[in-house]
């Protein structure tokens, strides 16, 4: 026998059997002759023809045979995969409808807050007499005497206080990001 043998080439590349019997089915190991393994020269081309990630992979070992830094490979192997992650991700989320655009999203909000807003605006309005009829009821059930109050002065006064509870509202500020 010229060469080694797998189990023996096994032992030498650190790999396992059946990864070595892969490699010989896909060529990317030299066997002589007689069917033995050139170590050296299977060495080199099994470097040559594998993924330098895929190779560090099945052999657990974390250092790299090429002229680059490992631990860059690494990170920018890793960032790919997260980013590609990452991408598919949002692209689900964008068909279930999860996700929302973000000046829609400011744009509805600020409709709903200007929607309120002048709701409050035009509520003393509203009720403003009838307020001022329950209040004279209630004036004129504990005392006895009829009491008039002005509609026109509880609506001023209601809106007064509207205005300043609103403007106390305009600081509170919505953030989506």
């Amino acid at each position: 026998m010229e060469g080694m043998s797998e189990r023996e080439y096994s032992a030498h590349s650190g790999l396992s059997r059946g990864a070595i019997q892969k490699a010989r089915k896909a060529s990317r190991l030299v066997v002589y002759g007689d069917g033995s393994i050139n170590a050296a020269a299977s060495d080199v081309r099994r470097g040559e023809m594998t993924d330098p990630d895929q190779q560090r992979r099945s052999t657990g070992d974390s250092g790299f045979s090429g002229p680059a830094d490992s631990s860059s490979y690494l990170k920018a192997r890793t960032a790919l995969t997260v980013y590609q992650a990452q991408d598919k991700q949002l692209g689900i989320q964008k068909k279930k409808g999860s996700l929302v655009d973000r000046a829609r999203a400011e744009a509805l909000v600020f409709r709903l807050a200007r929607q309120e807003r002048d709701t409050w605006v035009t509520w003393p309005n509203r009720v403003a007499a009838l307020m001022a009829a329950e209040v004279a009821l209630g004036v004129e059930k504990q005392t006895g005497t009829p009491v008039i109050i002005e509609a026109a002065i509880l609506q001023r006064v209601l809106e007064a206080h509207v205005r300043q509870h609103l403007d106390d509202l305009a600081d509170l500020r919505v953030s989506l990001g």
